[in-house]
C-alpha cells in the first residue's frame, strides 16, 4: 500500500534550522502582490511591506515559507509510511499562529510531525504540523498545520476524518477589495522556496490535469491574509495572531481574487473567490478565519 498510516501517524520528520533577512521578507511580500497597487510607491501603508527600514513588519503568513524559503529543487515527498509523487499532491490546507509580531530576520528551528492520514476513498489527506523555535531565545515564534491532498491513495479503509466548515455570516461583508493576479506572478513566487513544477512548466501541468500551471495554493494564502490585514485591520501585521485557509480552487494567472472579509466576536472570517471570466465565482480559498493578536 502506497500510504501506511500506522507509519506515518506521528512520525517525526524532524528538526531544521533556517535563517532569514530582510530581503526573504521583501521577496516575499512582493511574491504575494504587496505594492501592485498604483500609489503603493508612495504610501506609508504600502510601504510597511516593502521597504526594509524601521518600519518594516512582517505579514505572518511568511512563517509557513520561511524553513524552505532558500530551496531551489523541487519540494520533496520522502515522508515516512507515504510512496507519492508531486504530480499526485495539491494543497488542502493551512494554518499559522504567532506568538507575537514576527522579527524581519533571524534564526530558528522548526521541528515537524505528521500528525493523521484520512482516507477520503479515492485520496488521502495527511495532516502535519511544526513549531518554530527562535536560536536566540528558545521562545516559540509560531506554529503551523497543513494538509496536502492525494489523488488515488485513498480505499484502504481508514479513518475518513471530519471538519465543520466555517459559517459565513448572512450580511454584507465589512470588506471587499479584488486582486488581479499578474502573469509572473507564479514565477515570482517560486522565488520564495516553492520550485514545485506543476506552478511553472506548462507540460507538467498538462500531465496533472491542468490546462496551464496554477498559482501556488499558498500565494492565494498570502494574498487573501493581505488583503483582509490592510482591509480591515489597517495594514498592521502585528494584529494579526493567526489565520487559516482551505484551498478550495485552483487560480490562474491573470485572474482576479475577490476577497471579502467579516468582523466576528471570534476574528474575521474571510472568503476568496475568482472574479469575471468564466469562472465568475470559482471558490478560491474558504474556511478562512484571522484570529487577533
Amino acid at each position: 500500500m502506497p500510504i501506511d498510516p500506522s507509519v506515518a501517524i506521528g512520525a517525526d520528520l524532524g528538526a531544521r534550522t533556517f535563517s532569514w533577512t530582510e530581503s526573504d521578507v521583501l521577496l516575499y511580500h512582493l511574491g504575494i502582490g504587496a505594492g501592485s497597487r498604483p500609489g503603493d510607491n508612495l504610501s506609508p501603508s504600502a510601504l510597511r511591506y516593502t521597504l526594509d527600514d524601521a518600519a518594516l513588519q512582517v505579514l505572518p503568513s511568511f512563517g509557513v515559507v520561511a524553513p524552505t524559503f532558500h530551496e531551489t529543487d523541487p519540494p520533496p515527498l520522502d515522508l515516512p509510511g507515504c510512496d507519492i509523487n508531486l504530480a499526485q499532491v495539491v494543497h488542502g490546507s493551512q494554518a499559522i499562529s504567532v506568538s507575537g509580531p514576527l522579527p524581519t530576520s533571524g534564526t530558528a528551528t522548526i521541528r515537524t510531525t505528521l500528525t493523521d492520514v484520512w482516507d477520503k476513498g479515492k485520496a488521502a489527506v495527511i495532516w502535519q504540523e511544526g513549531v518554530a523555535t527562535s536560536d536566540a531565545t528558545g521562545e516559540e515564534l509560531w506554529r503551523v498545520c497543513s494538509s496536502i491532498f492525494v489523488k488515488g491513495e485513498g480505499g484502504w479503509g481508514g479513518d475518513r476524518g471530519s471538519a465543520t466548515p466555517v459559517e459565513v455570516p448572512d450580511r454584507e461583508p465589512d470588506h471587499v477589495s479584488s486582486y488581479t493576479v499578474t502573469p509572473q506572478q507564479a514565477l515570482l513566487y517560486r522565488l520564495c522556496g516553492d520550485r514545485n513544477p506543476l506552478h511553472a512548466d506548462p507540460d507538467f501541468a498538462k500531465a496533472a490535469g491542468f490546462p496551464a500551471p496554477i498559482l501556488h495554493g499558498l500565494c492565494s494564502y498570502g494574498i487573501v491574509l493581505r488583503e483582509l490585514t490592510d482591509g480591515l485591520l489597517g495594514g498592521d501585521a502585528s494584529r494579526v495572531g493567526g489565520f487559516t485557509g482551505r484551498f478550495a480552487g485552483v487560480v490562474f494567472p491573470g485572474e482576479t481574487i475577490r476577497v471579502a472579509g467579516w468582523r466576528t466576536d471570534a476574528g474575521i472570517i474571510g472568503s476568496a473567490t475568482i472574479e469575471g471570466g468564466d469562472r465568475d465565482g470559482s471558490p478560491v480559498l474558504a474556511d478562512c478565519v484571522l484570529s487577533l493578536a
